[in-house]
């Protein structure tokens, strides 16, 4: 991923989304506090340089790096993060889910009922990025149908008064496949063609 934002930069390589899993893990981002690792011992942990705090990464979620060059894209870092905002919001929009940005927390949120009638804010999607030359590395991961369990070693992006969502825990009987699908119809309606 380094190496091929590199490439990006020096102009040697066309921009590239690269989609996938990881084994169950977490990562440490540059903001990452120590006290946020409740459970130091669970998995793997990767200190890594993309901005944010700590998150789980697993089987059952789409990572998505997005390595993109913002010279051709205006330069605007906010402006960026948001686009990868919308473009989850939009994906999973066609897969009949609502969800939405919150200010003041980078991400995409739903909201639903819990088992006590209580309308919650859950987090579905976390958005973590890095640039270098202008050019983007590292990006997003979305929950399909991951074990939400995994999620407790962690407070996910330093967030306590909010849960973590799935596609699955929302009721939707959604494939990778499909996931990807929304995300690749989305994706260029928001960014427009790769360069």
């Amino acid at each position: 991923m380094k190496a091929r934002a590199a490439t990006i930069a020096a102009g040697d390589a066309a921009e590239l989304i690269w989609l996938l899993e990881h084994p169950p893990l977490y990562t440490a981002g540059t903001s990452a506090n120590p006290a946020d690792l409740v459970a130091p011992d669970r998995f793997e942990v990767h200190k890594i340089g993309r901005g944010g705090q700590y998150t789980y990464h697993g089987p059952g979620q789409r990572v998505g790096y997005a390595m993109l060059d913002l010279r051709k894209r205006g330069r605007d870092v906010s402006a960026f993060v948001r686009g990868l905002e919308q473009w989850i919001i939009d994906a999973l929009a066609e897969l009949d889910v609502t969800a939405e940005r919150r200010c003041g927390r980078v991400g995409v949120w739903v909201t639903r009922e819990n088992a006590q009638g209580v309308v919650v804010e859950e987090k579905i999607a976390a958005i973590g990025v890095r640039l270098k030359k202008w050019v983007s590395f590292h990006g997003i991961s979305i929950n399909l149908n991951p074990d939400l369990t995994h999620f407790e070693g962690i407070v996910p992006c330093g967030i306590r008064e909010h849960g973590v969502a799935s596609l699955s825990s929302l009721g939707r009987d959604v494939s990778m496949q499909d996931l990807d699908a929304a995300l690749k119809s989305s994706f260029e309606a928001i960014f427009s063609p790769t360069h």
